[in-house]
């Protein structure tokens, strides 16, 4: 079975999206759309800004959601996914792409869940830490026993779990972390706790606008990262959507779970190719490939 995931926040580019813009009558269609709905012009900063300028949350989200779902779209008939996921903001991308969701209704979710989680980093200082080469399990164990609030974010790859929480909860743990054997315990240059507690504000009002959001069936599941396994219906779908801004996204699992049903075949779309070397520490026998 081919499968499609798409990245996300991170993998952005200056210059991105671009090639696609300059090369399909439908992209260039679909950007423009993109800047009116959005109300600023996202093209010339995703084609002309520096690196700075879409560090930006409330640039980068919607940067990284357009590349991924025009990419898909102008694949036309070419398009035939089996099943689809997404690794956090890839979610929104997936369930475009898998005709649950709407392009502009899509681009509207994501801008508001960019704006969102911005509000929520400014109400509290918080950040990530990437700790490579332990176990999950003792990660895990880590979290619970250091106090203040870190909890187990992104559950990447064997050997490379993202940690989110306070500052100095998260400073505390990499350092338990490094005396319990990891090779690296990394705090991220991110804005703020992903995927922990700290995104309460974020999700209760992203789950407002979800729930006003009208969703489709799907052509085919989405495996999403609250649950790591397949979905079709669209109400399961929105619950989980709501849930995926203070749960882990159990990517791990989420692609064994993809192989165990059957996927033979992984193509990542969208900017850069982290899923791409995620995938290979998953598992290096299943065919990866990706277009940008």
């Amino acid at each position: 079975m081919k499968a499609y995931i798409f990245p996300g926040q991170g993998a952005q580019f200056p210059g991105m999206g671009l090639p696609l813009f300059e090369s399909s009558p439908l992209a260039q269609e679909l950007f423009n759309q993109a800047n009116d709905i959005l109300g600023f012009s996202i093209t010339d900063i995703m084609f002309e800004g520096s690196s700075d300028d879409l560090k930006e949350t409330k640039v980068t989200q919607p940067a990284i959601f357009l590349h991924s779902v025009i990419l898909a779209k102008t694949l036309g008939q070419d398009f035939k996914p089996e099943m689809v996921a997404g690794h956090s903001l890839g979610e929104f991308s997936a369930l475009v792409a898998n005709g649950a969701l709407a392009f502009d209704a899509g681009l509207e979710l994501v801008s508001q869940r960019a704006q969102a989680m911005q509000k929520a980093c400014e109400l509290q200082p918080s950040t990530m830490a990437a700790i490579l080469s332990l176990e999950d399990k003792v990660v895990e164990e880590i979290c619970e026993q250091t106090p203040g609030i870190v909890v187990a974010a992104n559950y990447n790859c064997p050997g490379q779990l993202v940690i989110s929480g306070e500052i100095e909860a998260v400073n505390k743990a990499c350092e338990t972390a490094k005396e319990r054997g990891a090779r690296m315990a990394m705090v991220l240059p991110v804005g703020g706790a992903f995927h922990s507690p700290l995104m309460e504000p974020a999700r209760e009002q992203l789950a407002a606008a979800i729930e006003n959001t009208s969703f489709n069936k799907p052509i085919c599941p989405i495996y999403q990262n609250v649950t790591a396994s397949a979905v079709n219906d669209p109400s399961a779908i929105k619950k989980n959507l709501m849930a995926q801004l203070t749960a882990p996204v159990k990517w791990t699992q989420t692609i064994q779970q993809m192989i165990a049903d059957g996927g033979t075949e992984f193509i990542e779309l969208g900017p850069g190719k982290v899923l791409q070397g995620l995938m290979r520490k998953i598992d290096r026998n299943v065919a990866v490939s990706g277009m940008n």
